[in-house]
């Protein structure tokens, strides 16, 4: 399978701003994988494909304001840091990513808050864009933590054009968040409602959690025509005891068990046992779904409508199948859907 593969055109105006005023009325298609077929529903109505012991698997991690902005040293040049993971809490030591990534080197300074209150110190290069930072802050690690929620922004995808605004705050972000750590929204689960949730819940739906807390693996783009040689960077999961064995449960009950979201399926693809069952795991995963791709746990999949060449839309079409994928994206295109993190929804069945 090749990256040109997963080319379309894509109009500029279907990138979805802003998110349905509504979380569950953002507009669903639902894919038969069985009979090839393609219903247009609204989000809500995905509680119809789901019966009494089902399951649908979610990732609670949470997503905190990773984007900041400072001053270089000397020039007072304006640059952007992307924080991507903390790699020693003692230290405050962080792996980054710079824009312009050509004015950072080695050595350099950098100043943030207009009173200059947080100071970091470039100490490697890691890519092309990417940083180590040694942040100096004389506070406790529980004030310097408090000081980065405080300069940061959300991290809205670069492709959004318009400046954050306050309710990106709330609506970036699933209802079910839990475990801060995440440098972009897991955006299948961003429909989701309490109303919603709870309509399913008393229908005798089962939710088990797990946690990726999504880097530069999820959103970094291919840039390899023959996909097998991409690496994929990687990111922290958690899959605790009780949601693998809620999970083998309706495995073996031959219940619906549907993963919410793309980061969701590489979590459970990259905690199977020999006998296929799902084993409790917390460590990292730089696991890469492609067509061809035979999965082990999930029989049904929720995802959003990705951009052309993203990695997340190369899992769908792994497990959709790449012929009927295309189809259903030439579809949303002649129907106006509208894609990536604020867009609208897929249900593959």
């Amino acid at each position: 399978m090749k990256l040109s593969h997963f080319d379309f055109e894509l109009p500029d105006e279907l990138l979805a701003e802003y998110p349905a005023e509504h979380r569950d009325e953002s507009r669903l298609m639902v894919l038969n994988r069985k009979d090839k077929t393609i219903e247009h529903k609204l989000f809500k109505d995905v509680i119809d494909y789901f019966d009494e012991g089902d399951v649908l698997m979610l990732n609670n991690t949470k997503v905190f304001p990773a984007r900041m902005f400072g001053n270089k040293e000397k020039t007072g040049a304006r640059i952007e840091v992307f924080l991507l993971r903390e790699l020693n809490a003692e230290n405050r030591l962080w792996d980054v990513l710079v824009d312009p990534a050509r004015k950072i080197r080695i050595g350099n300074k950098l100043f943030f808050g207009d009173d200059d209150s947080l100071v970091a110190e470039v100490i490697d290069n890691t890519t092309s864009r990417g940083r180590t930072l040694r942040f100096l802050y004389d506070g406790s690690y529980e004030s310097f933590r408090e000081k980065l929620l405080e300069l940061g922004q959300t991290p809205l995808p670069k492709y959004i054009l318009r400046a954050v605004e306050p309710s990106d705050e709330e609506r970036y972000q699933t209802i079910y968040a839990k475990h801060e750590g995440a440098v972009a929204a897991p955006t299948a689960g961003l429909h989701f409602s309490k109303h919603l949730l709870k309509r399913l819940e008393i229908k005798g739906i089962d939710f088990a959690e797990m946690t990726l807390h999504v880097g530069l693996g999820t959103f970094s783009g291919v840039e390899v025509e023959d996909l097998s040689k991409h690496k994929m960077d990687s990111e922290q999961i958690i899959i605790p005891a009780a949601t693998a064995a809620k999970i083998n449960q309706a495995k073996k009950d031959k219940r619906r068990i549907c993963a919410v979201g793309t980061t969701v399926m590489r979590t459970v693809e990259s905690s199977v046992s020999s006998n296929a069952e799902l084993n409790a795991f917390e460590g990292w995963t730089n696991k890469f779904i492609f067509p061809p791709y035979d999965f082990s746990i999930a029989n049904s999949m929720i995802t959003n409508f990705h951009t052309p060449k993203s990695t997340l839309m190369m899992q769908a079409a792994a497990f959709a199948g790449y012929d009927f994928l295309m189809e259903a994206y030439k579809v949303a295109v002649k129907e106006k859907y509208r894609f990536y993190s604020y867009g609208d929804a897929m249900l593959i069945i």
